[in-house]
């Protein structure tokens, strides 16, 4: 095998070896059954094993109390964007949303489809550099559920902590840091995640919800945009992305081999400080653009002092085998991906890589 290299993509994003490894060893003939997991019927009893596999283990990693159900879906978060309100939002309620930048502006755009938003909090004051604190956000009774993004991919933002709901029910886009820090879970009402940048590959969308909220679901709703429709047949009601679930379900046995989550948040931390104290340290030749109180572990925006440098920069790096340093292209700048499956080897190199070019052009 060539030289790996160093991947810091948004997403699809960095795998772990090991478990590519392994999907490569399984590919062609699946645990001595003849045929890849890609060719076997969803409702076959090797595949049910993985679909309940896979859900207990995302289970266990959050630590879920009872009456909770993960589900499998498909068409990313951006369905989720509509799902939510279709479900959720009942005539004569608001939906609550903490607006934090790009991806929080897209779901409020899908609930406004479907009724009535309050924006609940929203850093748009200091051009969504900052998350709001918890105690700024508003928390009406009479809502239907508070929305969160917990970490904006594009700006570089993470919720640090998580804002408190009392009765309304808390709901999270974690698309982008699911599984990558110990949280409690039992506070949310539902989670969801597009799994192509910590779960797995694209082509699954994780679903958690409290089973109560999935009682009293209008019945108009088309089949496959309901939740109840996936809770009651265990995800199995149509062809689910079986492929994306059985990566999946490699990824978090490599992540409970390796710890579980309170490993994987100390790794994560380890491995951002590097970049970041490149960027602190720097004397203004790197400029990070996000405030340091809500910087995301996930993704790391920063820019340089001129648009020739940043293409410099980007060039050279790509030179040095680094990957998707290139910033959202609504934003520009750089951006460094670094989710669970990216090493600390990488993210040592890009360090190492960011003090040499500032050696050679500071």
């Amino acid at each position: 095998m060539g030289k790996r290299a160093y991947n810091f993509n948004a997403g699809p994003a960095a795998l772990p070896l090991e478990v590519l490894e392994q999907a490569q060893a399984e590919f062609v003939d699946y645990r001595g059954i003849g045929m890849s997991i890609m060719e076997i019927s969803h409702r076959s009893k090797e595949y049910e094993a993985v679909n309940d596999e896979t859900q207990r283990l995302i289970q266990e990693l959050l630590q879920l109390p009872e009456g909770y159900k993960v589900l499998f879906l498909q068409g990313g978060a951006t369905t989720q964007f509509s799902m939510v309100p279709m479900n959720f939002l009942r005539e004569g309620k608001a939906a609550g949303y903490v607006m934090t930048g790009a991806w929080a502006e897209k779901a409020i755009k899908e609930a406004r489809r479907v009724g009535e938003v309050r924006i609940a909090a929203s850093g748009e004051a200091s051009r969504f550099t900052k998350i709001p604190e918890p105690e700024e956000i508003r928390v009406d009774d009479d809502l239907a559920y508070l929305h969160i993004t917990s970490n904006e991919t594009i700006a570089g933002s993470q919720f640090q902590t998580f804002p408190e709901t009392g009765n309304v029910p808390l709901i999270a886009d974690m698309s982008s840091d699911i599984m990558s820090r110990p949280f409690d879970a039992s506070r949310f009402a539902l989670i969801y995640a597009g799994a192509q940048k910590n779960l797995g590959p694209s082509g699954v969308t994780v679903v958690i919800v409290r089973e109560d909220l999935i009682r009293d679901i209008p019945k108009h709703l088309p089949i496959m945009l309901n939740y109840e429709t996936y809770a009651k047949n265990n995800s199995l009601y149509n062809t689910p992305p079986v492929y994306s679930v059985y990566m999946v379900n490699l990824v978090l046995k490599w992540l409970k081999k390796n710890g579980g989550l309170e490993a994987i948040a100390r790794t994560n931390e380890e491995k951002t400080k590097l970049i970041y104290d490149a960027i602190d340290h720097s004397g203004g030749f790197y400029e990070g653009l996000i405030d340091p109180q809500s910087r995301s572990r996930m993704n790391i925006t920063f820019k340089l002092g001129s648009e020739e440098l940043e293409k410099l920069f980007i060039k050279e790096s790509q030179e040095n085998g680094f990957v998707g340093l290139k910033g959202h292209r609504s934003v520009g700048h750089m951006r460094a991906s670094t989710y669970n499956a990216v090493p600390y080897e990488s993210c040592k190199a890009l360090a190492d890589f960011m003090a040499d070019f500032q050696k050679r052009h500071g």
